[in-house]
């Protein structure tokens, strides 16, 4: 974000307190919270980088073992501590990493010894946890999607900028080369005036999506390992009593999740918005779609459509459904020419090429004279699973912008939260870029 649009977030949160009650949220959520001087440890070309994996449920554990994996490759980095607020979670990857365990996410962000977290939580805590850390000087590698709400990505992308903390949001797409390709595929001029991207992301199970196990003996009244800090969970979610289904299977709930479009869209719009030729706030997003198979507790939609409109005149067409496993391709039009980025559809699968397809019967001669007017195949190389978590810590050397930088996810976060509003109000919606809001009508130029 350019420094004379960035969010001061003492500023912001101060005005927020008093111009209204969406605001008014998220200064309750973080409170008053002035800039601490951020003097991290100065991490030589050495040193091991010291992790810190906050959140170690399924994806939180991966991760944990994922950054235990390169350390054990490269000593490039150590986990020492783990934390969750259940006990069993805590207990088992702390003795599998051979780490210390917390129940409370404090106990790791204060440890001078700790020099970069990883924030593995249920969305609604993402935001407040990389703030506190940044404060404290630790660099934040941050799950997808960035936060749960718009003011929280204006919080973490103004911080970000203050602090100087090295800030990667864990979409490891984003570090395939597909993208990179696409992009300089599109510089050039392979498909002439980029007017529209698609994509999607569908899946289907017996059990319906996010229906994960529930470990019955669990709960606040839990003894030993069973033992569930809820009340630390639901931190500034609505306060509700115990519920296991919220707590084991939370991405169903609006309170913590945004469903199929903070989970799975942000594999989709992240990496799009490395493709295109800057990152890009949305114009008009608008939602459709609704629980159409899996009526069970949940309060997502198990079909979701996401339709957005740019100022640079192009749009976005995302659909998915988690009743349906077939994708369609992933894909840029352009004027002169098509760019298929994923052939089989899924965002997060390999691929070892990308296609351009010239638009064949109204291609000028100049067009045809650098690139002709056949189908060009563009290799893709590979990259290991871990290619993301390792361009972080090349970043905590380097002190670099990371693949996926606070600033492409904030816009990547803004289409999606909108995405999310627009659904629920049934609704079009428009974003202000001055003064970085989401508006009910279109603001004037």
């Amino acid at each position: 974000m350019a420094e004379n649009s960035s969010v001061n977030r003492r500023d912001f949160v101060k005005q927020a307190a008093g111009i209204g009650a969406t605001l008014g949220v998220a200064a309750q959520a973080f409170g008053a919270r002035p800039a601490r001087a951020s003097a991290g440890r100065v991490v030589g070309a050495n040193d091991r980088i010291q992790v810190g994996v906050i959140g170690v449920g399924g994806r939180g554990s991966y991760l944990a073992r994922t950054f235990a994996g390169i350390g054990e490759r490269t000593n490039d980095c150590k986990v020492v501590a783990v934390c969750d607020v259940y006990e069993k979670r805590k207990k088992q990857n702390a003795e599998q990493l051979k780490c210390d365990g917390f129940l409370d996410y404090r106990e790791v962000i204060n440890r001078p010894d700790i020099d970069a977290v990883v924030v593995a939580t249920p969305d609604h805590w993402h935001a407040k946890i990389a703030l506190e850390a940044m404060d404290q000087g630790k660099d934040v590698y941050c799950e997808k999607p960035m936060c749960h709400t718009i003011e929280e990505a204006k919080l973490l992308a103004s911080t970000v900028h203050e602090t100087k903390r090295v800030f990667q949001v864990g979409s490891q797409t984003t570090s395939a080369e597909q993208w990179w390709k696409a992009k300089k595929a599109i510089a050039d001029g392979m498909i002439g005036q980029m007017l529209m991207s698609q994509g999607s992301y569908h899946r289907n199970s017996v059990e319906g999506e996010w229906n994960w196990p529930i470990d019955a003996e669990a709960g606040p009244e839990g003894k030993g390992e069973n033992y569930i800090d809820w009340k630390m969970w639901i931190g500034s979610a609505p306060k509700r009593p115990y519920n296991a289904d919220r707590f084991f299977r939370f991405r169903k709930y609006w309170d913590y999740s945004g469903g199929i479009a903070t989970d799975l869209f942000f594999h989709v719009v992240a990496p799009l918005n490395i493709c295109w030729p800057e990152p890009q706030f949305p114009h008009r997003v608008m939602a459709s779609g609704g629980i159409y198979v899996f009526s069970d507790e949940r309060e997502v939609p198990d079909t979701f459509n996401l339709m957005a409109d740019f100022e640079k005149k192009h749009s976005l067409i995302l659909s998915s459904s988690m009743a349906n496993s077939q994708h369609i391709p992933g894909l840029i039009r352009g004027h002169e020419g098509t760019i298929i980025m994923v052939d089989h559809g899924k965002f997060e699968g390999e691929t070892d090429h990308i296609t351009v397809k010239p638009e064949r019967r109204t291609i000028n001669d100049a067009y045809k004279a650098k690139w002709g007017d056949s189908d060009i195949t563009i290799p893709v190389t590979e990259k290991p699973e871990w290619a993301h978590m390792q361009n972080f810590l090349d970043c905590v050397r380097s002190r670099q912008k990371p693949v996926l930088d606070v600033d492409t996810a904030f816009r990547a976060q803004v289409t999606i939260s909108m995405s999310v509003q627009s659904y629920r109000e049934g609704r079009v919606l428009y974003w202000d870029d001055n003064a970085l809001k989401v508006v009910a009508k279109a603001p004037k130029a």
